[in-house]
């Protein structure tokens, strides 16, 4: 470190060590927010439920707050999710946002916000072991732990992946692991936050919810939440498979993740010869996805990571044919906790194009598989098994 980054991080530590009315009025353009960007305390939906849930604060993919629906809807408990994310506004819906230069360097909405929880809410889930009280307990999670439990508050904690997804353990396990990637410069601090989120949820010892099966490898005795969409927001009518051209769509979130190089040199060949169209999609907002899948006859997923993600579940739930690597424990775990098989047509890279050139060649076989999958996505991830699964964690009357 420079000495101007010395100087810069002690003029930093000492600026956040001010109150908030200085810091606001004096150093807003220092600190990046003003006293109109300080929400007020979160309090529940509804303060006179029995059971008051707050999930905070990753709201990955709108997780959190599509099991917050689904627990209101299957029970009288009053749910809500907290998003503590960069920027000034939610990237996903939200029931409450605030902006992480807040949650990091004000005071005043630290103290506001523990104030709250230990006031107005019973239950706690904690996603991605991350601080949810701001700088409050130094962001320390073990810290925060203790102070909610102290408060009488139930804890318990969800992670979504690369929080607890441990890049050495999953490259041992299969071998198109993006983890095997030499090159890749964030390995050793994924395997770092894994390795800590490991260490956290051992010290707090409080229930694990794990949001894809794979991660049971890290966690066995963790319990799978599964994701969670609304089916009628991704249904289609939109024929499969009824034109010359098979309709091919890539949506990655993470190129390297997702196996995009390794997918897209077969396809530009398939392409080349005939009977196929591509279209890659990145950056789009969520409210223009249904209308890629409804344009799609084949979305093309995930090839590494041997899970599939959201965006497999809302392309099953539009009806669309999905083909994604997943791996074996993951379909037999789906298999055995729900007494349905994962409707994805399984693919490596390397025989991608056989699957693609079978599915051109038997179309009626494989629109039956696609329509297994909007069913497939209502009894699995449509929220009712997600809030079935919370039971263990909150005491609500069991659900039918």
């Amino acid at each position: 470190m420079t000495l101007q980054d010395r100087i810069r991080s002690t003029l930093g530590t000492a600026l956040l060590g001010l109150p908030d009315p200085l810091l606001v009025n004096f150093f807003a353009g220092v600190v990046g927010f003003t006293a109109a960007d300080v929400p007020s305390p979160i309090r529940p939906r509804d303060s006179t439920a029995d059971v008051r849930l707050l999930i905070a604060p990753a709201n990955y993919a709108a997780q959190a707050h599509a099991w917050a629906r689904a627990i209101e809807a299957a029970a009288p408990v009053s749910a809500q999710n907290l998003t503590i994310g960069p920027g000034d506004s939610p990237r996903f819906a939200t029931d409450d946002f605030v902006p992480r230069n807040v949650a990091e360097k004000s005071h005043g909405w630290g103290r506001r916000q523990t104030e709250a929880l230990r006031e107005a809410f019973t239950h706690v889930l904690v996603e991605a072991q991350r601080p949810i009280l701001g700088r409050r307990l130094r962001g320390d999670v073990r810290r925060e732990h203790a102070h909610l439990r102290s408060a009488g508050i139930a804890v318990a904690y969800v992670s979504h992946g690369s929080d607890l997804r441990r890049p050495s353990l999953h490259a041992d396990a299969d071998r198109w692991s993006p983890f095997r990637d030499h090159d890749w410069d964030l390995l050793s601090t994924l395997e770092r936050v894994a390795l800590d989120s490991r260490a956290v949820l051992d010290d707090v010892g409080e229930q694990v919810f794990v949001v894809t099966p794979d991660l049971l490898r890290d966690r066995p005795d963790a319990t799978w939440l599964p994701n969670t969409v609304h089916p009628a927001q991704w249904a289609t009518d939109a024929p499969l498979l009824a034109t010359p051209q098979v309709r091919l769509l890539h949506a990655p979130t993470n190129a390297r993740i997702k196996g995009t190089h390794l997918i897209e040199p077969v396809i530009e060949a398939l392409v080349a010869g005939g009977g196929y169209e591509y279209r890659r999609v990145e950056g789009a907002p969520a409210s223009a996805m249904r209308d890629a899948y409804a344009g799609a006859d084949i979305v093309l997923e995930q090839f590494r990571l041997g899970i599939y993600s959201t965006t497999a579940i809302e392309a099953l739930a539009a009806g669309r044919l999905v083909i994604a690597h997943v791996a074996e424990d993951v379909r037999e775990h789906v298999l055995r906790h729900t007494g349905l098989e994962v409707p994805i047509i399984q693919a490596t890279p390397d025989i991608l194009a056989d699957v693609l050139a079978d599915i051109r060649a038997r179309r009626d076989h494989y629109r039956a598989i696609a329509g297994r999958g909007p069913m497939f996505v209502d009894a699995v991830h449509s929220g009712r098994m997600a809030a079935t699964t919370l039971h263990s964690f909150l005491p609500y009357p069991a659900i039918d």
